[in-house]
């Protein structure tokens, strides 16, 4: 109340004016306020940008490991060739070991001779898949170990939010120490992900 050239504040003016100067100078929580709502946008930030390369490693993992599906039939298909090859192999001989005539024996042992060089060339092509689909399972099992560390790190990340939250709620200060320790190690698995560690 002014009167006669004087201003009086009442209680409740004094303590406002005091919470405005404090927090223009980040004072009494203004100055906590603000580091964790920083620190909440710079970590969700983060944290979607770690959501994002989880979700992209466990879709490279499903795809690698059909790629490896494939050539392991691919693979199959192979073998079950050289199996056929093998057979008329067999029947060759038989036939060869039960003729008569050289001229016959001649013939067979041409045959048998052609198909174990075709089943050569049948087995290094089997083989060759095989080896193919073996390091697509090994790049497959990586993409998984990758989701699986994006995916703690996110986690972790998303624990420092909620501690955020609570810390500003209650104004602990050890909250706030959690919080960024809960960040930091957030970050930490996130750079280990990134180095394929």
């Amino acid at each position: 109340m002014s009167g006669g050239g004087f201003h009086v504040h009442g209680p409740h003016d004094h303590e406002l004016e005091h919470a405005t100067q404090a927090a223009a100078h980040g004072e009494h929580g203004g100055g906590m306020t603000n580091q964790i709502a920083m620190f909440t946008a710079i970590i969700a930030t983060v944290g979607a940008i770690f959501a994002y390369m989880g979700g992209a490693t466990q879709a490279n993992a499903g795809l690698y490991k059909n790629n490896a599906a494939l050539k392991k039939t691919e693979a199959a298909n192979q073998w079950n060739y050289f199996q056929a090859k093998s057979t008329k192999q067999s029947l060759a001989e038989v036939s060869r070991d039960l003729t008569a005539r050289e001229a016959e024996k001649e013939k067979y042992q041409a045959k048998i001779d052609r198909y174990e060089k075709e089943k050569g060339e049948i087995k290094v092509v089997a083989e060759k898949l095989e080896a193919e689909a073996t390091e697509w399972d090994r790049k497959s099992d990586e993409q998984i170990h990758l989701h699986h560390r994006w995916a703690q790190a996110t986690t972790v990340l998303q624990v420092a939010i909620a501690m955020a939250a609570i810390a500003l709620l209650t104004r602990k200060k050890w909250l706030e120490y959690a919080m960024f320790a809960g960040g930091a190690i957030g970050v930490a698995i996130g750079g280990l992900a990134l180095f394929h560690i």
